[in-house]
């Protein structure tokens, strides 16, 4: 799923461990067309992952070189850190990856060819119809608490916590199929088999979903939403959290940083059969802005850093002299936009969060599609991505495989933009301030995460292109963690610099955010449990996509499908998409067991690096 992120450290990435084997029974749309791009950067050669049982425990056998125990890896966020520790709350990409750290699906991906592998899972296969996915345990593995990991954690979390619709319910949205959700059984201690009422081709993907432990969570469940909301809270005592990750919780100290000590029970190992990680702790450090994170790199507090703009030639030409490397990643995957609110609903209070003035303003598509004309993604590029990036007219990344290259985009066109004004009925007075048809002056603030210098430049440059037209932009950096909450709870935004991340392999990923009834359908979003079909005309649309698309098994159906999402997102401009910028991160040389790839980025694999200051 697709989730919100106010700024990304190289780390918070999905964790996307190693390969054990790709099963030739997957269907087409899942096996043919892994992500297979040309190499940005030249990766260290691997062993194949397996699977190694060693007194009737399965274990999963890293392909890594071997390293040495003990050291610890430090990383950073940037904002007010996590504001849960519970993986099933999360609707940030930072408390995503804090209880993702801790919690492993059944499934995941493989970071260097995309290609669907069994982590928890020992195997799995899908039945010649394409409905039944049998998912078969690694046998013997265990909580950190010494319980087994088994087939009743799985069917409690999906019965009791995500079909539950406990938490965040993406998971549970982007698995309905015809209204159904799948039916899971318990077929043994190990082994789960999930049934499908179709065929599914995003099906697999969302099984990379946290397994809970079901001896921990269930007590919290049972009383109902609003315990399970605060449960895992980050006021949370370290020691009262069971995990089956790499690593568990040693420390939390808000708005400093976030402490994992290495899980003594992990059921990997090293090519000597030794336990993994290697690493006797993972630290993030909680910074205010990115200004802070460079100069904690820069006195070595840091191991990695995402570089930008300016920075990039700096650090490079430092390279040769430093105890770093730089590695080019090449295009983000995930998205930058500008969304706009649609939202024309009362709230709670009987009150519009948006002004009925605003919401014709903004419901109008020549007026959104003026915007649109009068941004200079070109000068976006240069002057805050300092030419290492280009720009973005899609809902797609760059690097998807589902990419409509088709749509081109534009130039920046003040004369076609101040048209699209006229021609929606907006008029120019004589000191060339733009009006409305009923005389209103055009006035809207522009919201983005404070502490995010990146985004913050980019609210400067849209504030004076889109003042260009004659219209006021009051621009707003707020606190991410508040800007999230008007964008999804409160509703009470005119337009907001955003970013999603995203899977360059799977779109269905999106359906939390394009779907009408999404937990992150910012751009019109509805109150959980809205039931009043006020859909745009667009989104009955998207709707009938998202349920189609996944039905296809087939690449080039499915494809002409996604297609037609991004030219409607092009065409309505719900979403104005801005520039996507060339990923490039700094990482210390001591670091030891980095695989970086162009889907998956660096320190993806925190289980397999080791510290190694000697060599």
């Amino acid at each position: 799923m697709k989730r919100l992120f106010g700024i990304l450290s190289v780390f918070v990435i999905i964790l996307l461990f190693g390969a054990v084997i790709f099963h030739k029974d997957i269907p087409d749309g899942a096996k043919k067309h892994s992500y297979k791009p040309s190499p940005v950067v030249e990766a260290p050669k691997r062993e194949p992952d397996t699977t190694i049982t060693i007194d009737g425990v399965d274990y999963y056998k890293s392909g890594a070189q071997n390293g040495k125990f003990g050291g610890e890896f430090f990383v950073s966020t940037i904002g007010e850190g996590p504001k849960t520790f519970n993986p099933f709350n999360a609707m940030d990409a930072t408390s995503s990856t804090m209880g993702g750290i801790m919690y492993d699906g059944l499934l995941t991906t493989n970071p260097a060819t995309g290609e669907v592998i069994p982590l928890l899972a020992k195997s799995f296969s899908i039945s010649p119809d394409g409905r039944e996915y049998t998912i078969n345990l690694r046998k013997g593995i265990k909580w950190s608490d010494g319980q087994p990991i088994t087939a009743d954690d799985v069917i409690y979390t999906y019965k009791e916590i995500i079909f539950a619709g406990l938490g965040n319910t993406s998971t549970r949205d982007m698995m309905v199929i015809d209204g159904k959700l799948p039916e899971v059984l318990k077929v043994d201690d190990y082994t789960v088999k999930f049934i499908t009422s179709k065929p599914f081709a995003p099906f697999l993907r969302q099984l990379s979903t946290p397994i809970a432990p079901k001896h921990v969570f269930k007590p919290v469940s049972d009383k109902g939403a609003d315990a399970f909301n605060t449960f895992l809270s980050t006021d949370i005592n370290p020691k009262d959290l069971v995990t089956s990750g790499a690593f568990r919780l040693k420390e939390y100290v808000p708005a400093q940083r976030v402490v994992y000590e290495r899980n003594p029970n992990y059921y990997k190992v090293n090519g000597n059969n030794e336990k993994l990680p290697y690493l006797d702790k993972l630290v993030y450090f909680i910074v205010a802005d990115l200004n802070n994170e460079i100069l904690k790199f820069e006195a070595k507090e840091i191991d990695m850093i995402t570089l930008r703009g300016a920075n990039v030639a700096r650090y490079k030409a430092k390279e040769p002299n430093s105890d770093y490397t730089v590695y080019n990643l090449g295009p983000d995957t995930g998205t930058m936009f500008i969304t706009i609110n649609l939202n024309n609903r009362k709230n709670k209070d009987n009150q519009y969060n948006v002004s009925p003035m605003k919401q014709e303003w903004f419901g109008n598509k020549n007026f959104r599609a003026a915007i649109d004309y009068a941004l200079d993604r070109n000068s976006m590029v240069m002057n805050i991505a300092n030419g290492l990036g280009v720009p973005l007219f899609t809902a797609e990344s760059l690097n998807s495989i589902y990419l409509n290259k088709s749509i081109k985009g534009h130039e920046r066109d003040l004369n076609k933009a101040r048209e699209l004004l006229l021609q929606g009925g907006f008029y120019y007075d004589n000191k060339g301030k733009l009006r409305d048809k009923n005389t209103n002056y055009v006035e809207f603030d522009l919201y983005t995460n404070a502490g995010n210098t990146e985004r913050e430049a980019l609210g400067v440059m849209v504030k004076q292109d889109i003042e260009d037209l004659g219209i006021k932009v009051n621009f707003r950096p707020v606190e991410f963690n508040s800007l999230v909450n008007k964008l999804v709870n409160t509703y009470d935004y005119d337009m907001a610099i955003m970013g999603l991340t995203g899977s360059p392999l799977e779109p269905h990923s999106g359906k939390n955010v394009w779907y009408s009834s999404g937990p992150l359908h910012m751009f019109n979003q509805r109150p959980a449990g809205y039931t009043v079909d006020d859909r745009l005309p667009m989104e009955k649309e998207l709707d009938y996509i998202f349920d189609e698309a996944a039905l296809k098994t087939n690449f080039d159906e499915r494809k002409k499908l996604y297609d037609r999402y991004q030219e409607i997102i092009y065409d309505e401009k719900p979403m104005i998409y801005l520039y996507s910028p060339t990923r490039i991160v700094a990482a210390r040389r001591h670091l030891k067991n980095l695989y970086p790839t162009p889907l998956s980025g660096i320190g993806y694999n925190p289980d397999e690096i080791y510290i190694d200051k000697e060599s």
